[in-house]
């Protein structure tokens, strides 16, 4: 008999999660795996912001889609309080549309022009019922606007109106006013300039204290995840190939692929040279990764040894709050 494991400390877990899209027209179809074998987890007894870091096309985006439940796993399940999301009843599952939200990248495109911001806001509260009479409607806008510093004039405003930073300000509190515990923050400051990207940060770091709500912050942008992260994990072609605190793998990377986007950062110094870390054969063809039985990075890798091409090195503990998926490290160089 298997007795399955129940870990009542997570909030949110990501259990060997793949997502498979089939491209193509009637010719030729292919496979593109856009997430691989994925897991992590989201603790539900105090908040965190979990970043999920890596360069463009690495799965970012697909992963929060799939827990968002946009998107539908091709194989693995997606937990929250320990219930998979799609076997939830509709009483739950509208349960977890109210406690899981997104903040989307454009800010711009969220809005519709013909309306004011009243409207924005009032929308998930009709949709997800969260309120009976105008009286607490209102309350709820209020509430939500007090959070992110904005005031109540801002509602008869148009989004024209509206400069960037209240854009996302406004995004935010439409986020929140379901009282959520977990938000998905899908690049939230890469549509803004950057005078207003630390003030932006810093309101989530006060909401994630002031309000307990745990954030999945996504964003190619390393300097920002370090700046705003408790964990992080980073991705390469759907896959985590390190994961741990945030201070101790920005400081200190391992795996090479962490390395090489540490070394493209650039440094505003003009005594600075760029050391070449290593020169792409080609770039990793992700329609071919179905027959890939090694590291995917291994093309790209300067420490590449034979075993990396034909071995998939195993995500594993190496010290205390740090995992690595690489045959330079632990059981792995076995």
């Amino acid at each position: 008999m298997v007795i399955k494991m129940i870990n009542d400390n997570q909030l949110l877990e990501v259990r060997r999660v793949s997502k498979v899209f089939t491209v193509g027209g009637l010719i030729r179809k292919r496979k593109l795996i856009a997430v691989d074998d994925l897991s992590f987890s989201l603790p539900c007894d105090k908040p965190i912001v979990f970043t999920l870091a890596g360069e463009s096309g690495s799965g970012k985006t697909t992963t929060a889609l799939l827990i968002l439940g946009f998107l539908k796993p091709t194989s693995g399940e997606i937990l929250y309080k320990n219930e998979n999301i799609w076997k939830l009843s509709k009483e739950k599952w509208r349960a977890y549309r109210c406690e899981v939200q997104a903040i989307f990248q454009d800010p711009y495109s969220a809005f519709n022009p013909f309306y004011r911001v009243e409207h924005t806001l009032m929308t998930p509260i009709k949709k997800l019922k969260l309120a009976n009479s105008k009286t607490k409607v209102y309350d709820l806008i209020y509430k939500a606007l007090g959070m992110v510093d904005l005031r109540p004039e801002i509602l008869n405003k148009y989004p024209h109106q509206l400069s960037g930073g209240e854009k996302q300000r406004v995004m935010i509190a439409r986020a929140l006013i379901s009282r959520p515990k977990l938000v998905v923050a899908d690049e939230p400051v890469s549509m803004i300039d950057a005078s207003l990207k630390a003030e932006i940060l810093n309101l989530i770091l006060n909401v994630k204290d002031k309000h307990g709500i745990s954030f999945i912050y996504i964003s190619h942008d390393l300097s920002t995840a370090y700046y705003i992260s408790d964990k992080i994990a980073i991705m390469h072609l759907g896959s985590i190939v390190e994961e741990g605190n945030v201070r101790k793998i920005i400081e200190d990377p391992l795996h090479p692929y962490t390395k090489l986007l540490i070394s493209s950062i650039p440094i505003p110094d003009p005594k600075y040279r760029w050391e070449k870390f290593s020169v792409p054969i080609f770039i990793e063809n992700r329609y071919e990764l179905l027959g890939v039985k090694g590291c995917k990075f291994y093309w790209r890798c300067p420490k590449k040894m034979n075993k990396c091409l034909n071995e998939k090195p195993k995500i594993i503990d190496v010290e205390s709050d740090r995992k690595v998926a690489c045959h330079l490290y632990g059981d792995n160089r076995k």
